[in-house]
């Protein structure tokens, strides 16, 4: 059960951007809407909106319609399932990468490179990579859960549900140690970096799509370990 459990971790790293880089990514962004002023901050709260959006649709027209295909009660099998949110996962990242190629051409059109001031394009793009990320979430977390209280030895079901919770804590570490190390790495020689106070001048896209190449290395290893995993009835 622990190669199933390892591969969580790099999600849990990928979880940790939306209270952290995304949240970078949108203070350079158009914050305003109409007269309203939207804290980066704030996009937290689109993750909640897209756990409570999924939850009703996963369970009312997903699994039903799985449930034909597979003859699985729950529609899919807890591996598939936490395999479907790796994939999203993958998308997720991709899709920052996109929004945040897409805010640094206008900085440089707009002649804001060397200037630390928000681009002219609406924070609402960022929407769509916090949608998938809570549809991510609904997938691994809830599979992650029922595939540790299933398979686990019956006297150590307690023990084993709280890997589950343990991989969060771990993610975290792991998104400060390769944020360290890009860091690092990119700002040898003087220069400004991957990540620097002024994201214009930087290229936060190569950070999203290092977590996009690292999830999908990741989502390949988990295949792996799903194929070879012999799971035990549960009791």
């Amino acid at each position: 059960m622990f190669p199933i459990w390892a591969t969580g971790i790099v999600f849990a790293a990928v979880y940790a951007q939306m209270s952290t880089m995304f949240v970078e990514q949108g203070m350079m962004m158009d914050t305003s809407i109409g007269s309203f002023t939207f804290p980066p901050a704030s996009l937290l709260s689109f993750d909640v909106i897209s756990v409570i959006f999924w939850v009703p649709i996963y369970d009312r027209v997903i699994v039903p319609i799985a449930r034909k295909f597979t003859g699985k009660e729950r529609g899919f099998s807890e591996l598939q399932r936490m395999g479907i949110g790796l994939f999203l996962s993958v998308l997720c990242m991709s899709t920052a990468a996109l929004v945040e190629i897409n805010r640094l051409q206008l900085a440089r059109e707009l002649g804001l490179v060397d200037k630390e001031v928000a681009v002219p394009l609406s924070i609402l793009w960022q929407i769509p990579q916090c949608f998938l990320l809570g549809a991510a979430e609904i997938f691994i977390c809830i599979g992650q859960l029922e595939f540790f209280y299933d398979q686990s030895p019956d006297a150590m079901r307690s023990l084993c549900s709280a890997l589950a919770l343990l991989t969060s804590s771990l993610g975290n570490y792991l998104s400060s140690f390769i944020l360290t190390m890009v860091t690092y790495l990119t700002t040898r020689g003087g220069k400004a970096g991957w990540i620097p106070d002024n994201l214009n001048e930087g290229h936060l896209d190569y950070f999203f799509l290092l977590l996009a190449g690292l999830s999908l290395f990741n989502m390949l290893v988990y295949i792996v370990c799903a194929k070879k995993y012999k799971s035990k009835k549960a009791s």
